[in-house]
């Protein structure tokens, strides 16, 4: 049985039952890492955007439109993607739509929504910083520690992996 501070002896949790009490150095340690590397890739991300000619909202937003199994999104399922409110994301959506990264057209099936499309400029911007990522991605993964000692980095999250698993 693994011993905890001040020797004490503790059973073994599932990983999403931890206790404060039961974390070491290790484990602060490992989880600094990861978010170092974290900030690491947000700052290459956002310089590859930027070479792309996208501020990083813009790639988030055209990143969002391209991971919708419908090829399109609304106003609300953007802010709700991006965590942001809905005024902030009908900016986002109409400077990029100025940009020519994106069009808006209404939907047919009901007429009080609007479907925000990617443009073809738009996907081939995106495309730009994606190659980048994903080569940075896949560098950063053989040297990124997991931030959860015995977790599996085959698990998926976020709104995507929940539209592909049916849930």
């Amino acid at each position: 049985m693994p011993e905890a501070a001040g020797g004490r002896r503790v059973r073994s949790r599932p990983l999403d039952i931890v206790r404060p009490e039961d974390l070491q150095q290790k484990d602060f340690a490992a989880h600094a890492r990861f978010r170092y590397a974290l900030r690491r890739f947000r700052r290459f991300s956002d310089a590859r955007a930027q070479e792309a000619g996208l501020t990083f909202g813009q790639y988030e937003l055209l990143l969002a439109l391209a991971g919708s199994h419908r090829g399109w999104l609304t106003v609300g399922e953007i802010a709700r993607e991006l965590l942001v409110r809905p005024h902030s994301a009908v900016g986002l959506v109409n400077r990029a739509g100025r940009d020519g990264l994106l069009q808006k057209e209404q939907d047919h099936s009901d007429l009080r929504r609007v479907r925000v499309e990617m443009t073809v400029l738009g996907r081939h911007r995106l495309g730009v910083v994606m190659v980048a990522n994903r080569s940075e991605l896949m560098r950063l993964w053989r040297v990124i520690p997991s931030p959860v000692p015995g977790a599996r980095r085959t698990q998926r999250v976020g709104p995507a992996a929940r539209e592909g698993s049916g849930a």
